[in-house]
């Protein structure tokens, strides 16, 4: 047997292996800490003597986990979505509850007892249709997150009928152990753990809010971080242990305490101090779902495993589609909304853990189900990534759509040449585009918010909906003819994404990207970024600047400091082409590096020469322009032709006495 510490070691170790290499490959954290339970499974008898104590934290996993949605869910934003979520969301659930239990019925007898192993009961039915119709809220929403997916018309249905099957937890949470009981009148347990319920949500949703602001009030007024991290832990397990007491279970008690604390000011605090505690338990139960999990049963069952993985995700797809449909959807959006949903979720285990331990379900059955739905949402990204996909071959009104998106967005750009083209219309683009509007300079610009869009657009802007890491979006935004490409929105895999497609389409185009971080403005310049713009880097520069202006410094001094460390910051910055305007600056920055365009004539000295052997007394070629093309990089024979535009970069004397020996007419200049 291990000890207590040597099995905490070996599930931190092993969680940390499996969460570093499921991550790689796109996966949530939660599929890690299942398979770290598969493989830890085998050897749960060496754990035996510290299973109590791994299995109350696991417990104590889920708690938190409905204490933070208790913390997410408002009436404001229920009532903002109550077409969603009441409509297509109850829908949803019912419907996939009615089929499982509709199949148990009229399934013939050899079918079932191969497809249900231990027989199945109405009871039994039940709980399965509730664990097959829940979706991963945490792995759905993530991805709508990265995606950018979260405003999309299929995205605002996604996570309405999400919130749904959140709420729809709270009752089966109360009726699954009362159903549990095994006895003919189930009807009496049920109904009295509902009444006791509703008496203790009265209760507590009429006297808490106020009590729970007071309380919370005099915790923070005391200013000590630590205070306030032990007060909310003993919120949410107070009202789990309250609920426990009055034979329901401790979830709902954590989820009424996370609803008294979303009315309060201290709602966002308290979901961050509770997120290490609540991911680092709930992995622990994830663990622990999958230590339940024999694969010598799978194996032998395969085909039964594979069924209960593709039946569920064709139904669950099949009826999303049928209601959004039946709703007045056009088909492309209820076809996504329905890949979105079709996978299994977080809380499917919970309610198969219920009723594995209220004996609905028998362990026969359990073994397949639970991984059917693990394989279930290791397959969901890949199934969601195809979700275009799958909406253009099947709707053919998808392709309409998508060619009218083309054809506006062609519209829009066919009238312009040499523009800039702006992928996000969020703050930063929207400020961009209004410097380029006062200047005069074309541009066209994409995004992904439809109701951005709509509203920008009939303010007269030059924005288009679709999506930028799109070949066709990006060929009909004219994306040959541009003259500069600008990521502004700060979503690293997006942009790596979009910055790969750019390079395949227009090699030459210069990109501009974001970055919130210097760590990844490596990797966005490895990816064909010709600069990147670190947020952290001109936050601190403003600082500097301001804070040397106020010590005293003389403002010359301080924009050249500026000056200096972005040049060594920014590769296309340093230097600059020098104007009228910038005489009154000329004795302090005289050697500072200049830009200078210089148009090679016809018979000068350094016609025919390569440019690798010039003689530029210190200054240096940044760019050269052959036939209106500019390019930065050239073969080292490459020689000088007469209408090369070449840019110097050196100071005010090397750059004029450059420019003297390249335009020097007779003989060759020699180096």
């Amino acid at each position: 047997m291990l000890t207590a510490l040597e099995v905490t070691l070996l599930l931190l170790a092993a969680s940390i292996v499996a969460v570093l290499l499921l991550r790689g490959l796109g996966m949530p954290a939660l599929v890690a800490y299942l398979m770290v339970g598969v493989v830890l499974g085998p050897y749960a008898g060496n754990l035996a003597a510290n299973t109590d104590a791994v299995h109350l934290l696991a417990e104590l996993g889920v708690v938190f986990l409905m204490f933070t949605l208790g913390l997410e869910f408002n009436l404001s934003k229920l009532s903002a979505m109550r077409r969603f979520v009441f409509g297509l969301g109850s829908a949803q659930v019912f419907a996939t509850i009615g089929a499982v239990m509709l199949v148990a019925v009229v399934m013939p007898a050899a079918w079932l007892a191969w497809a249900l192993p231990g027989g199945l009961d109405w009871r039994g039915a039940l709980v399965l249709g509730s664990a097959v119709a829940m979706s991963s809220t945490a792995l759905v929403s993530k991805l709508l997150a990265e995606r950018r997916a979260l405003e999309t018309e299929h995205g605002r249905r996604i996570f309405a009928v999400l919130l749904f099957q959140d709420l729809a937890l709270i009752p089966l949470l109360i009726v699954i152990p009362a159903l549990g009981g095994g006895q003919a009148d189930w009807w009496m347990p049920v109904g009295f753990a509902l009444a006791k319920a509703a008496l203790l949500l009265v209760v507590l949703l009429r006297f808490g809010p106020p009590l729970m602001h007071h309380w919370f009030l005099r915790v923070a007024r005391q200013r000590s971080h630590e205070l306030f991290t032990l007060n909310i832990l003993l919120a949410a397990l107070f009202f789990a242990w309250l609920t426990k007491k009055a034979g329901l279970s401790m979830e709902l008690g954590a989820f009424v305490a996370g609803m008294l604390i979303s009315e309060t000011e201290y709602r966002h605090q308290v979901e961050e101090d509770i997120k290490p505690f609540r991911d680092i338990l709930l992995g622990l139960f994830f663990i622990t779902i999958g230590m339940k999990l024999d694969l010598g049963v799978v194996l032998q069952s395969w085909p039964l495993v594979l069924a209960c993985t593709t039946l569920p995700i064709l139904l669950k797809f099949g009826l999303v589609v049928a209601i959004s449909r039946a709703m007045g959807d056009p088909a492309p959006i209820a076809i996504r909304t329905g890949v979105w949903l079709a996978q299994a979720g977080e809380f499917a285990f919970v309610l198969l853990a219920l009723a594995a331990d209220s004996t609905l379900l028998a362990p026969d059955m359990l073994q397949p189900m639970l991984a059917a739905m693990l394989l279930s949402m290791l397959a969901s990204p890949w199934l969601i990534g195809r979700a275009d996909w799958i909406a253009l071959r099947v709707s053919q009104q998808e392709w309409l759509q998508r060619s009218l998106q083309l054809q506006t967005i062609a519209a829009r750009s066919l009238s312009r040449d040499r523009h800039i083209l702006i992928c996000g219309y969020g703050r930063s683009g929207q400020s961009l585009a209004h410097v380029l509007e006062a200047e005069r300079v074309p541009f066209v610009a994409l995004d992904l918010d439809p109701d951005r869009v709509r509203e920008a657009a009939s303010a007269g802007e030059s924005v288009v909906y679709g999506d930028a890491t799109r070949r066709e979006t990006l060929l009909a935004a004219g994306v040959h003819r541009a003259s500069v490409l600008v990521v502004t929105y700060d979503d690293t895999p997006t942009a790596l994404r979009l910055l790969r497609l750019v390079r395949v389409l227009a090699p030459q185009l210069p990109v501009v990207g974001r970055s919130a971080t210097v760590a990844v403005l490596e990797r966005l310049r490895e990816a064909g970024a010709t600069e990147v713009v670190p947020e952290v880097v001109e936050g601190s520069l403003m600082l500097a600047s301001h804070a040397l202006a106020l010590n005293g410094v003389p403002l010359a001094r301080v924009l050249r400091r500026i000056r200096s460390v972005r040049e060594d910051r920014y590769s296309l910055l340093r230097g600059y082409f020098h104007g009228a305007d910038d005489q009154e600056t000329e004795t302090i920055e005289a050697d500072h590096l200049r830009l200078h365009a210089v148009t090679v004539v016809a018979g000068a000295s350094a016609v025919g020469q390569p440019l690798s052997a010039l003689a530029l007394e210190g200054c240096s070629i940044s760019a050269l322009v052959r036939g209106g093309r500019r390019r930065l990089e050239w073969p080292a024979d490459l020689a000088v032709e007469a209408g090369d535009t070449l840019v110097l970069s050196g100071t005010v004397e090397q750059v004029s006495s450059a420019e003297t020996r390249l335009q020097r007419a007779g003989t060759p200049s020699r180096p």
